[in-house]
């Protein structure tokens, strides 16, 4: 994975773009197609008034989980914490929710906007302990960047 390049890809998207879920489907593009193992790659968008997280744009296989309860699963812990959350295995995770049976591990980062939750990019793969410290880092990376979507 070249960090770099897929940094200089979202840059010049984010140059050229200000419409936010064009940017937001785009980097789910970007994502998927330049890391082998993305499988399902989307955001989820806090709906403070009723603390729940509602999927935005994503690419990958189409899922259920339209809307997460603050709290609840990977993603809804992420939005309760505002902490990142790597999963190398997600049968070890009580309160997972099983987007597809071939999920096997997955990374949430948190989009924080004035030191606020405002949203999260969710990450599944069905390769086994698949994530490093530059997965984390690539994606705070991204985050930071599209804060001020929010």
């Amino acid at each position: 994975m070249d960090i770099q390049h897929i940094l200089e890809k979202i840059d010049g998207l984010l140059k050229e773009n200000s419409q936010r879920d064009f940017v937001l489907q785009k980097i789910c593009e970007i994502l998927k197609q330049d890391v082998y193992h993305y499988d399902w790659v989307g955001f989820y968008i806090l709906d403070e008034s009723k603390q729940v997280l509602i999927l935005g744009p994503y690419v990958g296989k189409p899922t259920d989980h339209t809307m997460i309860p603050v709290g609840k699963g990977v993603c809804g812990q992420v939005a309760e914490s505002g902490q990142a959350m790597i999963v190398q295995d997600v049968s070890q995770i009580s309160n997972y929710i099983a987007c597809s049976l071939h999920v096997v591990a997955e990374i949430v980062v948190p989009v924080i906007k004035n030191g606020k939750f405002v949203a999260e990019i969710d990450i599944d793969s069905h390769s086994p302990a698949p994530f490093r410290d530059e997965d984390e880092q690539l994606l705070e990376s991204i985050a930071e960047r599209i804060a001020r979507f929010f």
